[in-house]
C-alpha cells in the first residue's frame, strides 16, 4: 500500500504541526478539575470573548459539546426540535435519549435551513397532553448538505420563532469556522443569534483533540458539572488545550484554502463521471458525489488501492473532505484515480 496517502474521508484526520507539537510540548499545565489549568482557563477566556458570550467550556469532542449541552438544556421527557439529518439525529448514537431522557423531533430542510413557520408548528404549546418543547437544534455548517452555510438572516428567523415560542436555541457549529470563513460573518454574529454553541478544534482547524461550548455563564457552570458526570473533566488537559489554542491562531484564515481545494475536486470529479457533483452547492470543505449506478465501496475501495482514502457515505454515494493535510497536488491525484475507479466499475 503507499505511504503517501491521500486522505479525504475527513478532516479529523488532521495531524497535529511541528508547531503545534512544540506548543503542546511546552504547555503550562494545571488540574483543570480545581479549574487551575491555566492553558485551559485563557483559552476558554479567548473563546467567549470571541463568540460574545459570558463563558466557555473546553469538552473532548463535538459528540460531548453537543450531548452535555442538551442535558443541560432541558429536562427528561422534554422534547428537542431538530433537522431531519443534524449530526446529533444521525451520528451521536441515540445519545439524547438515553443521557438526557429527550425525544427528538426531526424536521425536514432545505440543506440543513429550517423553514421558520414549520418550526412554529412543530414546537408544541405547553399542556398536559404534550411533551414540553423546551430546545431547538441547528447544525452550522450543515455537514450532511455538504457543508452548507446557514445564512444569518435564516437563522436570525428560526431562533426569533424559537424564542418567542418559550424554546433555547443550540448551535452545532462542528464547522462553525468554515461557515464564518466561507460568509464573511464573524463567528459573534451567529453566536449572537443562539443561547448556546458547540465547535471543534479537531476538524478542519488541525488540533488532535478537543472542542469548545459557549453561552452565558449560568449554562457554563450547570455543563460543567453535567461534563463531570459523563466523565470527561480531565486533569492537566493543557498540553491538548495548547494545540487547540495553537489552531485558533493559525488555522483559521487558511480555512480558504480548503473550499478552494473542495470546489477544484469537485470540477474533476464531475468532469470524470458528469452530473455526479452539483459545484454550486460547494460552499465550505464537503465534497458529496453521486454515483448514480455505481457501487460507493467498489469505488472508493479501487481509490483506495492507488492511495486514495474517500468515505463511501452511502450505496451510491461518496463523501470527500478537504482539509489543511492535503494539498493542490493530492487534490488533482485524487481526481485522477476517482476517474480511473469509475472507468473500470
Amino acid at each position: 500500500m503507499p505511504d503517501d496517502w491521500v486522505e479525504l474521508r475527513s478532516d479529523t484526520f488532521t495531524k497535529p504541526s511541528p508547531g503545534m507539537r512544540r506548543a503542546m510540548a511546552d504547555a503550562d499545565v494545571g488540574d483543570d478539575v480545581f479549574g487551575e489549568d491555566p492553558t485551559v482557563n485563557a483559552l476558554q477566556e479567548r473563546v467567549a470573548a470571541l463568540f460574545g458570550k459570558e463563558a466557555a467550556l473546553f469538552v473532548s469532542s463535538g459528540t460531548m459539546g453537543n450531548e452535555v449541552s442538551i442535558r443541560s438544556l432541558t429536562q427528561p421527557g422534554d422534547e428537542v426540535v431538530i433537522e431531519e439529518h443534524a449530526h446529533i439525529v444521525l451520528h451521536e448514537v441515540s445519545a439524547p435519549a438515553t443521557i438526557s431522557q429527550v425525544m427528538l423531533r426531526p424536521l425536514p430542510s432545505n440543506r440543513g435551513v429550517l423553514d421558520p413557520d414549520a418550526l412554529s408548528e412543530a414546537i408544541r404549546p405547553p399542556t398536559p397532553l404534550f411533551a414540553h418543547t423546551s430546545l431547538v437544534c441547528v447544525e452550522n455548517t450543515h455537514q450532511a448538505s455538504g457543508g452548507s452555510v446557514w445564512p444569518l438572516d435564516a437563522l436570525r428567523a428560526v431562533s426569533k420563532v424559537a424564542h418567542e415560542r418559550g424554546c433555547r436555541v443550540h448551535l452545532d457549529g462542528a464547522r462553525i469556522f468554515n461557515a464564518s470563513i466561507a460568509s464573511g460573518i464573524a463567528v459573534s454574529e451567529f453566536a449572537a443569534e443562539v443561547d448556546t454553541l458547540s465547535f471543534c478544534f479537531s476538524k478542519g482547524l488541525g488540533a488532535p483533540i478537543g472542542s469548545m461550548l459557549v453561552g452565558s455563564q449560568a449554562f457554563i457552570d450547570r455543563a460543567r458539572k453535567i461534563r463531570r458526570m459523563l466523565g470527561g473533566a480531565m486533569r492537566q488537559v493543557g498540553v491538548i488545550a495548547a494545540g487547540a489554542a495553537y489552531a485558533l491562531e493559525h488555522n483559521v484564515d487558511r480555512l480558504a484554502e480548503d473550499h478552494a481545494r473542495a470546489r477544484r475536486l469537485a470540477e474533476g470529479l464531475a468532469g470524470a463521471l458528469p452530473g455526479c457533483v452539483d459545484r454550486a452547492a460547494v460552499e465550505t470543505n464537503i465534497v458529496y458525489a453521486d454515483l448514480g449506478d455505481l457501487d460507493a465501496v467498489a469505488v472508493s475501495g479501487a481509490m483506495w488501492e492507488r492511495g486514495v482514502r474517500i468515505y463511501p457515505y452511502g450505496a451510491n454515494l461518496l463523501r470527500a473532505v478537504t482539509h489543511l493535510d492535503v494539498d493542490d497536488d493530492g487534490i488533482e491525484r485524487a481526481i485522477t484515480e476517482f476517474a480511473a475507479a469509475v472507468a473500470g466499475a
